[in-house]
């Protein structure tokens, strides 16, 4: 879900007049008082959301230039990920977790360069069509399955979360950061919608113009307190990247055990 997903589009967050396949707010106040997020998200990207998001995660024609654009920023992000772990040269054989893998964007990639995949997401279509993408390439060495992330266990080599931060409060954020990190023997990959001034302000603008289409709460996130997440749970950051498009922002953190 990527996403959950998610993508991390400020300005889309909020302007679902200008772009109704973004994740955006919900437009109903007393819908975002009286359903939890875990909810929300779920049921988003089981219906509207999956249909939407499918066509961006895809080489689909059926997109208009701001899902093009959405489509070529989340790209950036998985192949600076992928890039990372091509350096690293030692991914064969290797286990991956992929918290909220959507439809495989970055799951597949890293089954197809050798790495044991578990990846999992909270929306069941599109676990499933992760799973049929990579049947689709003869994959083997994935296993898709839908979970929640703070249901997800076991022990991982290298766990994957990218634009999933995005779904969740400031409140909730430190907390799903520790549970990836005790999934990890080594690695935590993680992207999140940085809290800047500028991204703010963004956000305060798209929610003047609120969409008809029910779609999902985007919460930014201080990069400072991501990293003392990770630092409290024992990890350090190794590596680090910004994707920038016109309608894309995702800050990219890699931490390695300390």
């Amino acid at each position: 879900m990527k996403l959950s997903v998610i993508v991390c589009s400020i300005f889309l967050a909020g302007v679902s007049g200008f772009a109704p396949a973004s994740r955006t707010f919900l437009s109903s106040t007393v819908l975002r008082e009286t359903v939890d997020d875990k909810t929300e998200v779920r049921e988003y990207f089981n219906t509207e959301g999956f249909n939407r998001w499918n066509k961006i995660y895809s080489e689909s024609d059926d997109v208009n230039s701001v899902q093009l654009d959405i489509r070529t920023g989340h790209d950036q992000t998985i192949d600076k990920i992928l890039k990372w772990i091509k350096a690293d040269g030692d991914i064969d054989g290797k286990s991956v977790c992929d918290c909220g893998c959507g439809v495989g964007s970055l799951a597949i990639p890293l089954a197809q360069m050798g790495a044991k995949i578990s990846a999992s997401d909270i929306s069941d279509s599109m676990a499933t069509e992760a799973a049929r993408r990579a049947k689709e390439l003869g994959i083997e060495n994935a296993e898709f399955y839908t979970s929640d992330l703070e249901s997800v266990t076991g022990k991982y080599d290298t766990v994957t979360c990218v634009d999933v931060a995005i779904h969740y409060p400031t409140d909730k954020m430190s907390e799903m950061i520790g549970h990836l990190c005790s999934l990890a023997e080594d690695r935590v990959v993680i992207s999140f919608a940085p809290k800047t001034w500028y991204y703010v302000l963004l956000k305060k603008v798209g929610e003047l113009f609120p969409g008809p289409s029910k779609t999902t709460r985007a919460y930014l996130h201080e990069e400072e307190a991501v990293r003392q997440a990770l630092s409290k749970a024992g990890f350090k950051v190794a590596r680090e990247e910004m994707t920038a498009t016109n309608f894309y922002f995702s800050r990219l953190l890699e931490a390695k055990r300390a």
